[in-house]
């Protein structure tokens, strides 16, 4: 493909971009900054990332030969098969991330609800035709927590604050997060309070919409009895309200026949 060095344009995902020796494209994208530099015999990528205040909402990139401070930590790569393209692929969190909303949410006995959750997002750099992974990088920079009963039993995970809006409408569509609806059915017959959810993001694959946007396919978590005891379906394809959609990234784990029949004792943490 023909590139333009000069001006900076919007990024793509899962599109490949030609560099020639000596050139480094440059990336604002979430919350990180990146170059990635083609020589003779190598990739050089540098990133960092940065404090910021509110949730950048576009991806911006440019091809030159301007390098960042020598502080910018560096990656170096062996350059194999003369490979020139780059290409950028969207991936899930490799922990399953616990989802908090600002404002708990409570679902009456009998009752549900779809959520929709901005998902976090790594960026695979990816090389030549056959898109050989060199590293990822996370875009928004996650904080880790425990999850489980005690200091021995649990899992570590990822830890997400979430608007959990409730119109499809209201949320915000970002480049660097994938949209996820969560349907949570209460079976019981008492009121069931959503602090927090572990959502299984590992069990996620990637779709693209003709607007660019990310989407995952919908999680259905039904309570039926026991808070510690919830089944867990993620669906085939991604709602129908997300357009029309070309799959970017499978998910890291396979769920075997879609469905989860063993409990979730930490799903509601």
């Amino acid at each position: 493909m023909e590139m333009n060095t000069e001006g900076r344009r919007d990024g793509v995902w899962a599109q490949p971009y030609a560099l020639a020796s000596g050139q480094t494209q440059y990336h604002q994208l979430g919350h990180i900054r990146l170059w990635v530099t083609l020589l003779d015999l190598e990739w050089q990528i540098r990133s960092e990332t940065l404090d910021l205040d509110t949730d950048p909402a576009s991806w911006t990139e440019t091809i030159g030969h301007t390098l960042p401070a020598a502080t910018v930590p560096l990656q170096r790569f062996v350059r194999e098969n003369e490979a020139s393209t780059v290409t950028f692929i969207p991936a899930v969190a490799n922990l399953p991330i616990v989802i908090r909303p600002y404002q708990p949410l409570t679902i009456p006995a009998g009752g549900r609800c779809t959520i929709y959750v901005g998902t976090p997002l790594w960026m695979k750099i990816c090389v030549g035709e056959q898109q050989t992974v060199l590293t990822e990088v996370p875009l928004a920079l996650p904080s880790l927590t425990w999850v489980g009963r005690n200091t021995m039993e649990g899992e570590l995970c990822y830890s997400s604050a979430s608007f959990a809006r409730l119109v499809l409408e209201a949320v915000p569509k970002r480049p660097w997060r994938g949209v996820t609806p969560v349907t949570l059915i209460n079976g019981r017959s008492e009121p069931l309070l959503l602090e927090r959810f572990s959502l299984p993001a590992p069990l996620l694959s990637l779709y693209q919409n003709e607007r660019g946007q990310l989407w995952t396919p919908g999680v259905t978590v039904e309570v039926e009895t026991d808070m510690n005891s919830a089944s867990l379906h993620v669906d085939e394809s991604v709602l129908a309200a997300a357009g029309t959609c070309r799959p970017v990234a499978d998910a890291r784990e396979k769920l075997a026949r879609g469905r989860l029949v063993r409990a979730f004792d930490r799903m509601f943490g």
